[in-house]
């Protein structure tokens, strides 16, 4: 049964950047460099969006805190 997986995706799953170059009138190499571009700048946007959101939560608390008393203004 596994092997018939392994089969089946070796068949139809491997060719995808050059069927796709085919259908688009590309080269190969072409959609595969895509592929890897796409691939690092949704990684950075990933991680600027967590650093930009984490700055902002930190200047959240620093203009936000608790006050006990009035007199500690």
């Amino acid at each position: 049964m596994v092997q018939g997986v392994f089969h089946y995706f070796e068949k139809n799953g491997f060719f995808v950047a050059s069927r796709l170059a085919d259908k688009l009138g590309m080269r190969a190499t072409n959609v595969r460099l895509f592929f890897v571009y796409i691939t690092f700048v949704t990684v950075g946007l990933g991680f600027g969006l967590y650093l930009t959101l984490a700055f902002l939560l930190k200047l959240k608390d620093m203009i936000r805190t608790k006050r006990s008393s009035v007199f500690d203004l």
